[in-house]
C-alpha cells in the first residue's frame, strides 16, 4: 500500500490549498483515510477524516468551517480544501488510511496503518 500527499507549498494568510492523497495497492473504498499535521517542535494532530463511502466526516475543532475532506474512491484520491489559511495551520501535512469494515473515522493517529509522505504547507502572515 502506498499513499502519496500533494499539494503544499507558500502561500499568504487568507490564500487557499488543496492537498491531494493518492493511493495505490489498495481497495481504497476499504478504508477510512485521515489527515494529520505536525509543525515543527509540536506532536502530530488530528486534522480532519473520512470514511470509507463519505458518509461522515469529522473534523478538528481548528480547521472546522475552513477545510473540506473529500474523497473519490474511483480515482483512489482523497483531497482536503484548506480555505481561509492561517500561520498557525503551517505544517506538514500527511495522509494516512486505516483498514475498516465499518463507516467510522478516527481521530486517533495509531488506528491508521498506512502513512504518506507527507507534504509541506506554510503560510505567511
Amino acid at each position: 500500500v502506498q499513499l502519496q500527499a500533494s499539494g503544499g507549498g507558500l502561500v499568504q494568510a487568507g490564500d487557499s490549498l488543496r492537498l491531494s492523497c493518492a493511493a495505490s495497492g489498495v481497495t481504497f473504498s476499504s478504508y477510512a483515510v485521515g489527515w494529520f499535521r505536525q509543525a515543527p517542535g509540536k506532536e502530530r494532530e488530528f486534522v480532519a477524516a473520512i470514511s470509507r463511502a463519505a458518509t461522515r466526516r469529522n473534523y478538528n475543532g481548528s480547521v472546522k468551517g475552513r477545510f473540506t475532506i473529500s474523497r473519490d474512491n474511483a480515482k483512489d484520491t482523497v483531497d482536503l480544501q484548506m480555505n481561509s489559511l492561517k500561520p498557525e495551520d503551517t505544517a506538514v501535512y500527511f495522509c494516512a488510511a486505516d483498514w475498516t469494515v465499518t463507516g467510522a473515522t478516527s481521530s486517533r493517529w495509531d488506528s491508521y496503518e498506512y502513512w504518506g509522505q507527507g507534504t509541506l504547507v506554510t503560510v505567511s502572515s
